[in-house]
C-alpha cells in the first residue's frame, strides 16, 4: 500500500482512539480493539490480521503481566497495613514539621515506585490535608506536591504499565531503565515542587484540616524498616544485577550468577511481595488471599488496557509507517524530540499516559536505527523522552486530574492552574535533562 495512504490511515486511527475514549467515553480496551482491527484490515494482508493482533496482545501481556500483578500486590499491602503512612511519618521525623512539603514529596516519590499514582494519591490525600492544616500552606500546593511526586515515577519507571510495556516494545533492559528513570524523575519532581510553590501563591485557596485515623494513632502502624522493605529490596536487587551486568558482560562472575534470578525484575518484585506479607498482622492464608484478590482485581483492568495498547502498537508497527517516518525525521537532526513530541500530542489529546507512551513506543521502535538511537543508551533515552512527553499535559481528560481535584476538595480551575501547569514544567524539565545527557553519551 502507498505509504502516504498508510500514514493517513494511521493518523485517522489515532484520532479515532482519542475521540472514542475522550468524547464518546467508550472503554479504552474496546476502542483499541475496534481501531486495531480496522487499521489491520485496511493496511495488512487479510491472512495476517488475526495473528498480528494476537501477537501484539499476548506479547505485551507476557512482558508486563507479572510485573504489574506483583506491583499491585505490594501496593495493596502497603495501603491496607498503613505502611505508607509509616514511611511518611518516618520521613517527616527526619525533615521536621517545617519541611512537611518536602516530606510529602519524598513520601510520594518513594511509595510511588511500586504503587500506581491514583491509588497512591487516594491513600495519602488525608496526609496532604493534614500537612496543609498544620503548616498553614495551601492545600493546592500540598496536593500538587504529592500528585507530581507520584506522577514523576509513574510515567518513567517500571512496574508502571506504560513504561513497562514500552520497554518491551523498545527492547530495553528493565534494570537499566529503572535506574535511569529514577535519576531523571528526581529533577522533574523538584521542578514541579518549586513551580507549584510559586504558582499556588498567586491564587486564592481553601484550607482543609481532616486527619486520617491512622495518622492520628501512629502506634497502630507497622515499623518504618519493615514498611520500606517491599519497596527498597526489589529496587536494590534489580539495580545490583544491572550494575554487575555492566561490569561483567559475559555473566560468568559468581555474583552475576547469584543475582541471575533474584535480580530479574519479575523475581525481584516477587521477593518484594514476600517482604510485604510480613506487614500483615494476621499471617494466614485467608488474609493473604484477601490481599491477592484485591490486587488482582485492581491489576486486571490495567493489564487488559495495556495489552490492548500493545496490540494497537503491533498493528502500527506492521504497517511499516515507523520506518518511513524514521527516514523522514532522520534528515532533520531532531532525534529525541520526535518521541517526546509524539507522546505530548497523544497525552494532551486523549488523557492516558499509558496509552500515550505505548502508542509512541510502537511508532518509534522502527525509527530508532535511522534516528541514530540504536544502542542501549539511545533506546533508554528515547523511551524516557516518551515518558517525559506523557506527563504533558495532565488536565480534564485525565482521570488522575479528577482524583486529585475530588480527594483534595479543590475547584477544577485551581487544579488546572497549579497541578496541570506543574506537569508541563515537570515534563519539560525531565526532557531537558535527557537531552543534555544525550549530548555526552550518544
Amino acid at each position: 500500500m502507498n505509504i502516504t495512504i498508510t500514514a493517513i490511515l494511521v493518523t485517522i486511527s489515532i484520532i479515532a482512539i482519542i475521540y472514542l475514549t475522550s468524547k464518546v467515553k467508550l472503554k479504552a480496551f474496546i476502542a483499541l480493539f475496534l481501531v486495531s482491527v480496522f487499521l489491520a484490515l485496511a493496511t495488512l494482508p487479510a491472512e495476517k490480521v488475526v495473528s498480528i493482533i494476537k501477537e501484539g496482545f499476548g506479547g505485551t501481556m507476557a512482558s508486563i503481566g507479572f510485573l504489574i500483578i506483583f506491583g499491585a500486590i505490594i501496593g495493596v499491602t502497603l495501603d491496607k497495613t498503613g505502611a505508607i503512612l509509616s514511611i511518611a511519618n518516618w520521613i517527616l521525623s527526619k525533615t521536621g514539621r517545617n519541611r512537611s512539603p518536602v516530606a510529602l514529596g519524598i513520601t510520594g516519590f518513594i511509595t510511588g515506585l511500586p504503587i500506581f499514582c491514583d491509588s497512591g494519591f487516594i491513600v495519602l490525600s488525608g496526609l496532604a490535608k493534614s500537612f496543609s492544616r498544620r503548616s498553614g500552606l495551601a492545600i493546592s500546593f500540598m496536593a500538587t506536591v504529592l500528585a507530581t511526586s507520584l506522577y514523576s515515577v509513574h510515567c518513567l519507571i517500571p512496574p508502571h504499565p506504560g513504561a513497562t510495556a514500552a520497554a518491551a516494545i523498545m527492547q530495553t533492559g528493565m534494570g537499566n531503565l529503572i535506574m535511569a528513570g529514577i535519576v531523571f524523575a528526581i529533577p522533574g519532581a523538584v521542578a514541579a515542587f518549586l513551580w507549584s510553590r510559586w504558582i499556588s501563591g498567586k491564587i486564592a485557596h481553601n484550607k482543609t484540616e481532616p486527619v486520617t485515623q491512622e495518622e492520628s494513632d501512629p502506634g497502630k502502624l507497622p515499623g518504618a524498616l519493615l514498611s520500606f522493605l517491599p519497596v527498597i529490596v526489589p529496587l536494590l536487587l534489580i539495580t545490583l544485577k544491572s550494575v554487575i551486568g555492566l561490569i561483567d558482560k559475559s555473566g560468568g562472575n559468581i555474583i552475576s550468577k547469584i543475582l541471575y534470578f533474584p535480580g530479574d525484575p519479575v523475581f525481584a518484585l516477587f521477593i518484594g511481595v514476600i517482604c510485604s506479607l510480613f506487614l500483615l498482622k494476621e499471617k494466614n492464608i485467608v488474609t493473604f488471599n484477601e490481599v491477592f484478590s484485591e490486587a488482582i482485581e485492581k491489576a486486571g483492568p490495567i493489564l487488559i488496557v495495556t495489552a490492548a495498547g500493545g496490540m494497537f502498537g503491533m498493528v502500527i508497527k506492521s504497517t511499516g509507517i515507523g520506518e518511513a517516518a524514521g527516514k523522514f525525521f532522520a534528515g532533520m537532526g531532531i532525534g529525541l524530540l520526535v518521541p517526546f513530541i509524539i507522546a505530548v500530542i497523544l497525552k494532551t489529546a486523549q488523557g492516558s499516559s499509558t496509552v500515550a507512551i505505548i502508542t509512541a513506543a510502537s511508532l518509534m521502535a522502527p525509527m530508532i536505527p535511522v534516528l541514530g538511537l540504536d544502542s542501549e543508551a539511545g533506546r533508554i533515552l528515547a523511551l524516557l523522552s516518551m515518558g517525559a512527553g506523557s506527563m504533558i499535559v495532565s488536565h480534564a481528560n485525565d482521570s488522575y486530574f479528577w482524583v486529585i481535584t475530588n480527594f483534595s476538595d479543590l475547584e477544577a480551575d485551581t487544579t488546572l492552574k497549579v497541578y496541570s501547569s506543574s506537569t508541563v514544567i515537570m515534563g519539560l524539565t525531565v526532557f531537558a535533562c535527557i537531552y543534555i545527557t544525550s549530548i555526552f553519551i550518544l
